[in-house]
């Protein structure tokens, strides 16, 4: 995998204007190639037209939507894979029923999990949080930058600093050699998505010129 830089993950709650397709359409506006459609409290039967709206979105825009931990809801609407977590299917089983061509991503919060994770055939990592964020508070303690760097180095998957990232800390996110960055609340809760995605990647690129995805 070829990771784009930002990993947008929803949340309908944090949108500012409450309606999560417009501001994802937004995002995909912006530059935004990967998405993760997360609403863990959605039944199946709501989770699913959702999905399905999210892909025909995203298609128009060639980016990339992965499904949170529902690896049928993944396969109901055609996405191009699956993010996991700890008590999702094991990595293993849901490559079984994926196939080799969707990917598969997995959070991480320790080199450990990182590890194993790269182990049991995962396509790319989330790790963090780095930063303290209200969506993950559950996690505990921010890991910080220098776990972030030691994640980064520690194995061959691409790394997703995820928890508490926006423009004022993407530069020494990107010092730490990871390969993008997560977000939900620096989007999502923008008054405008779109040019709040444009300005978080022209932030992520060195020069501050042309964003390649």
């Amino acid at each position: 995998m070829e990771p784009p830089p930002l990993y947008l993950i929803t949340d309908r709650r944090a949108v500012a204007d409450g309606n999560l397709l417009h501001s994802v359409a937004e995002a995909l506006d912006g530059g935004a190639r990967l998405v993760q459609l997360r609403e863990k409290d959605l039944p199946a039967a709501q989770l699913l037209p959702l999905a399905e709206k999210l892909r025909r979105l995203t298609a128009d825009y060639q980016a990339r939507l992965l499904i949170n931990d529902r690896v049928d809801v993944a396969l109901a609407c055609e996405a191009d894979g699956v993010h996991l977590g700890g008590h999702s299917l094991p990595v293993a089983v849901a490559r079984d029923l994926l196939g080799a061509e969707r990917l598969i991503g997995v959070s991480t919060h320790s080199l450990a999990e990182l590890h194993a994770a790269e182990a049991a055939g995962a396509d790319f990592v989330t790790f963090g949080p780095v930063f303290a964020t209200p969506s993950k508070l559950p996690y505990g303690t921010p890991v910080g930058l220098a776990a972030l760097a030691e994640a980064c180095h520690a194995g061959r998957l691409p790394v997703y600093a995820l928890g508490g990232i926006d423009r004022n800390n993407l530069a020494a996110v990107r010092n730490c050699a990871a390969a993008g960055f997560a977000c939900i609340r620096a989007i999502l809760a923008a008054k405008e998505p779109e040019p709040a995605t444009r300005e978080l990647l022209i932030s992520w690129n060195r020069d501050g010129g042309n964003i390649s995805l």
